[in-house]
Formats: structure tokens, C-alpha cells, sequence
């Protein structure tokens, strides 16, 4: 026998061998559980990407509320500050105002006092002029009663 039909018999021995062991099977089956096991994967990733992208649009949906929220917070802020710019104005003006009377008040007040200091003043320097006067030129009885009624009568209508 030759090289090639010794080739021939092993080869068949060695199919034989493959047939006899279930190679075939055994490798069939092998590789259907990997293509399983693949799919498997594939069915969890697929699922993951799923909720992944449903926590995503989750995510972008808060941040959303959150900006929304944020900017009605910042624009309810805007409002209140400008009340209460408003507010601290009107107080501002009501202040001015009421300091402004009193002051006015005061300043009359402090007027009618210098006037009346003033006709006080020029009453006493009249009476004492006029005393001096008549006391030079009247004298007597009749000049200290002429002087008494004159200085009651320029009192009463100072008065």
C-alpha cells in the first residue's frame, strides 16, 4: 500500500473517530449556545440602550423643570425687587415730605417767635423811650399818671 491510501484509511479512521465521539453534534451544539448567548447579550444590551435612553429623556425632562422652575424663582425675584424698590420709594417720599412740614413748621414756628421777640423788644424799647420822654418833659403827679396810662395802653395793644 501507498502513502495515499494509508492517507485514505487514516482519514476515514479519523471521520470514523468524529462520527463515533458526536464531534459534529457536540461542535453544532457548542456553537448554537454561543449564538444564544450572543442573542442573550444582544437582547440586554438592546434593553439597557432602552432604559438608558428612558433615564435620558427623564433626565432632560427634570432639567427642563429644573430651568423652567429657575427662571420663574429669578423672574418671581425681579417682581418682589421691584415692589419693593417701589415701596422703599414711596416710604422715601412720604419721609422727605413729613421731614419737610416739620422742618417748614419749625422755620414758622421760629419766625413768629422772632417777630414776636422783635415786638416784644421794640415795645420795651418804646415804653422806655417814651418813660424817658415824658419823664423830661412831665413831671409830677401828672406826669407819672400820664406816664402809667401810656406805657398800659401801648401794653394792651402790643397784646
Amino acid at each position: 500500500m501507498d502513502a495515499s491510501a494509508w492517507a485514505l484509511v487514516g482519514l476515514v479512521i479519523f471521520l470514523g473517530l468524529i462520527a463515533y465521539f458526536k464531534i459534529p453534534a457536540t461542535i453544532g451544539a457548542s456553537l448554537d449556545k454561543r449564538a444564544d448567548t450572543i442573542r442573550k447579550e444582544l437582547e440586554d444590551a438592546r434593553r439597557l440602550r432602552e432604559e438608558a435612553q428612558a433615564l435620558l429623556a427623564d433626565y432632560q425632562r427634570r432639567r427642563q423643570e429644573a430651568v423652567s422652575e429657575a427662571e420663574g424663582i429669578v423672574a418671581e425675584a425681579k417682581r418682589e425687587a421691584d415692589r419693593l424698590t417701589l415701596e422703599a420709594n414711596t416710604a422715601l417720599e412720604e419721609m422727605i415730605s413729613r421731614r419737610t412740614s416739620a422742618a417748614e413748621r419749625k422755620i414758622a414756628q421760629a419766625e413768629s417767635q422772632a417777630i414776636a421777640e422783635v415786638r416784644g423788644r421794640a415795645a420795651d424799647i418804646a415804653i422806655a423811650a417814651a418813660e424817658t420822654i415824658l419823664s423830661k418833659k412831665v413831671s409830677g403827679a401828672v406826669g407819672d399818671d400820664l406816664l402809667a396810662k401810656s406805657i398800659e395802653e401801648v401794653k394792651s395793644r402790643l397784646n
